[in-house]
């Protein structure tokens, strides 16, 4: 049962059907609206309900992954949706959808299970790919957003919702006779997790990154159903079928976007991502024609696809020790970023007529994102480069100008027995051995000056008063305008 091939496949499955019933409402709107009597903004606030319950359950859902398996938490979500569903199907009020889409989140907030479970039976290098994959499941939004309104048609919209009720069954019944019993399980305290990592920026900046690129995935399953038809005047089952193109393209971008940031380096991946999100949000915003709406939901859809997929990526890179509660923060925050978007999208039209601020406030987003990405990337090279320092066997001694030591190495106390407190502020006459003469000096720091280098072998002396030979260069390090700031000497102790 623990194949990593069947978990795969049964868990992205179930995403499947989770997603399929959050839409529920969304979906049949336009049909729904013919029985219950609803303003545009009840509307807009209905089916933005479901996302709230979606996005805040997926914390303590990620963690309790960890704590029990994925199997058990499917097979508890999908019996708990078994009322939801059921009570939408016997609505007859505004009341009753905001009581049933509330509960109904549930379904997105499933979410946070494969996410969480699934990188325990691949090795790091395939984890963006595999949480890829398991996103595939968005698309079970894209079957109810297509074909709920065409069984409506048929059957009507109560008979359609409680479909879902086998669906949820079915489900249930998989996960407990193929879910894997012998899961790996991490058993810590929430409060213990959450205090390791609430104070760490990465996992905010990730918050971010996820709540612009899902939570514009979300809004857009919401809102371009109800706006279609209200805007371009479609029949519910063009608008349908349109915003299910919407959501398939932007699944399948989803495991693309993984792959490539197992591939490439993951933040350069996010910095194309932003770019085109505030293209397309500047595109929507000047409110144009049905085929450069199309285009712009498009690139939308391209985008917010990759950046998803690379998003998740890096949590378990950074978060290896804390991927359940880290996975449930980011995965909410991507949630509730598709719950503001409609309720702002309806108020900016209310007011203005159209929609061009909102979206031009997506475009800002991103942007925003786009320049704490590049500050990330350029952290992640200094932190490497820093690494690799503090990892090599040959001493290093970072001085300034006037030879006052602003940095070392581990290997330079481990030769000198010097720490690094002990010769920060110093300069490095507090190694002179007294075995050269000025002569020596001179001649070094001339030949520094006038060729840029400098190597030899050179007696200094340890902190215990011992004497050593070493292999020594030295090398100024200038900035962008030529000068000078620092010399940086490097050396191997010698045998003798």
């Amino acid at each position: 049962m623990n194949k990593p091939g069947l978990q795969l496949t049964l868990q992205t499955s179930s995403l499947f059907a989770g997603f399929m019933v959050w839409v529920l409402i969304s979906s049949l709107m336009p049909s729904i609206q013919q029985d219950i009597d609803l303003t545009a903004g009840q509307v807009s606030l209905v089916t933005a309900i479901p996302v709230i319950l979606g996005s805040l359950l997926r914390i303590p859902i990620g963690f309790y992954t960890n704590r029990f398996g994925a199997r058990t938490i499917f097979v508890i979500s999908f019996i708990i949706l078994l009322f939801p569903v059921f009570y939408i199907s016997v609505a007859s009020s505004f009341m009753d959808l905001v009581i049933g889409g509330l509960i109904l989140g549930v379904g997105g907030a499933t979410f946070s299970i494969g996410v969480t479970s699934l990188p325990k039976y691949y090795p790091p290098e395939k984890h963006g790919f595999i949480n890829g994959i398991y996103g595939v499941g968005n698309v079970g939004t894209a079957i109810t957003t297509f074909a709920a309104p065409v069984l409506a048609k048929t059957v009507g919209w109560a008979d359609t919702v409680r479909f879902y009720l086998i669906l949820m069954l079915v489900f249930a019944a998989v996960n407990f006779l193929f879910g894997d019993r012998k899961e790996k399980k991490v058993r810590v305290k929430m409060s213990d997790q959450i205090k390791s990592v609430y104070r760490n920026p990465t996992l905010w900046f990730l918050s971010l990154f996820y709540f612009i690129t899902f939570g514009s995935f979300v809004a857009f399953t919401v809102f371009l159903p109800s706006f279609l038809v209200s805007n371009f005047h479609m029949d519910p089952v063009d608008a349908g079928v349109r915003t299910a193109g919407f959501i398939v393209l932007a699944t399948f971008m989803r495991p693309i976007g993984g792959k490539l940031a197992d591939k490439f380096n993951a933040f350069v991946i996010l910095m194309f991502t932003f770019i085109g999100i505030a293209f397309s949000g500047i595109l929507l915003s000047f409110s144009p024609s049905l085929t450069w709406y199309s285009v712009g939901a498009l690139s939308v859809a391209v985008t917010v696809g990759i950046g998803n997929g690379t998003i998740f990526k890096l949590v378990p890179l950074y978060f290896s020790k804390q991927s359940g509660i880290v996975n449930g923060i980011v995965s909410a925050m991507g949630g509730l970023g598709g719950f503001f978007p409609p309720l702002l999208l309806t108020a900016v039209a209310n007011i203005t007529g159209h929609h061009a601020i909102a979206f031009m406030l997506l475009s800002e987003l991103a942007l925003v994102s786009f320049v704490i990405v590049i500050f990330m990337y350029y952290q992640d090279q200094v932190s490497i480069e820093r690494k690799i320092i503090e990892s090599t066997a040959e001493g290093i001694m970072l001085t300034d100008f006037d030879g006052v030591i602003k940095n070392i190495n581990p290997a330079f106390t481990r030769v000198t027995g010097y720490s690094k407190d002990e010769v920060i502020g110093s300069t490095p006459e507090i190694l002179s051995s007294g075995k050269h003469d000025e002569h020596f000096y001179e001649t070094m720091w001339k030949t520094i000056e006038e060729q840029g280098h400098w190597e030899g072998e050179i007696w200094n002396k340890r902190k215990n008063g011992e004497v050593y030979l070493e292999r020594l260069s030295i090398s100024p390090l200038k900035n962008h305008a030529g000068q000078i700031k620092y010399y940086v000497g490097v050396f191997n102790e010698m045998k003798t």
